[in-house]
């Protein structure tokens, strides 16, 4: 199994009797997508400010690309790129002038900066945007500029800290498939979003409520845990229906039926309920199967409500 590129534990954050974070210990594989979830107030932001070396914590350990962040907060910062929910562009200056600024803070050279600038441009599609002043740019180019900036130096950690708001639903799932793809490259992706469904873009979900970690799991993890699993819908005739109703009763629940459906509930699309689907396809090659998973919002209200909190 490989080794965690990072690790908190014990990770305490107190502002005099307040307790923003409290006994929180996460671990995240490399290459992987770890979303960090929490209401507003939660502790995300304190916790993301400790992981990247800005806010010593009161008590716990910290190791991040096997650098200690608390004996050496600057050291860290040359392994991750972090991205917030305002992306940090200096109004009058142009993108490719913001780019080279960038460049000077990690000191590449101008032959590193073209190579790694030619790739990026061209993979984000910013090469139409570069000359454009920065308070000109839309959301969804200014997203993707936040997102190439925080690679410009090739970390092997990124902190994404509410990338997409403010952004349309088109440009989030264009700047989801960067991230997914930063991930296949072996760069691990540390985010917090509150769009609970772009949780299943991500390997694994952390859920933290007033600085307690409530939820530590992968998504259809937590779905089979808490919620009543999936709903599969087969549209189908009513003389068929008998014999596929037949075939998914062994992996699932009957909901009922009408005069153009059944449906059908099950823990999980395991390997067992997927070979279930493809028999009842072969039984009858002419219905329509839709899958239903549960809103991860609906998940998150009853991880909360299963841990006492107050929704």
């Amino acid at each position: 199994m490989s080794t965690p590129i990072i690790r908190a534990h014990g990770l305490t954050r107190r502002f005099g009797d307040f307790t923003a974070v409290d006994n929180l210990s996460i671990e995240v594989l490399p290459g992987t997508i770890f979303a960090f979830l929490g209401a507003n107030g939660s502790g995300k932001s304190t916790t993301i400010r400790m992981l990247i070396g800005l806010l010593r914590p009161t008590a716990g350990t910290i190791e991040v690309d096997g650098i200690d962040v608390i004996k050496r907060p600057r050291k860290v910062r040359d392994h991750i790129g972090y991205m917030g929910q305002k992306v940090s562009l200096y109004a009058g200056l142009s993108l490719r002038e913001n780019v080279e600024f960038y460049a000077g803070l990690y000191d590449l050279s101008a032959r590193q900066l073209a190579q790694r600038w030619g790739a990026l441009r061209e993979r984000f599609a910013l090469g139409d945007t570069e000359n454009e002043k920065a308070e000109d740019l839309p959301a969804g180019v200014r997203q993707r500029a936040g997102l190439a900036l925080s690679t410009l130096h090739q970390p092997r950690v990124l902190f994404l800290d509410e990338p997409t708001a403010g952004v349309d639903v088109h440009n989030r799932e264009l700047f989801w498939e960067l991230i997914q793809d930063e991930a296949q490259a072996g760069v691990t992706a540390f985010v917090t979003t509150h769009f609970l469904e772009e949780v299943d873009y991500c390997d694994w979900v952390c859920f933290i409520d007033a600085g307690r970690l409530i939820a530590n799991a992968a998504p259809e993890t937590l779905r089979q845990r808490h919620s009543e699993g999936c709903r599969i819908r087969v549209v189908l005739p009513v003389e068929e229906q008998a014999r596929c109703a037949e075939v998914l009763s062994a992996v699932g629940r009957p909901l009922g039926c009408d005069a153009t459906s059944l449906q059908v509930a099950v823990a999980a699309l395991d390997p067992q309920v997927l070979a279930a689907l493809d028999a009842a396809a072969a039984v009858c090659p002419q219905a329509e199967i839709h899958i239903e998973q549960t809103h991860m919002t609906d998940v998150f209200r009853r991880v909360l409500a299963e841990s006492g909190a107050a929704i």
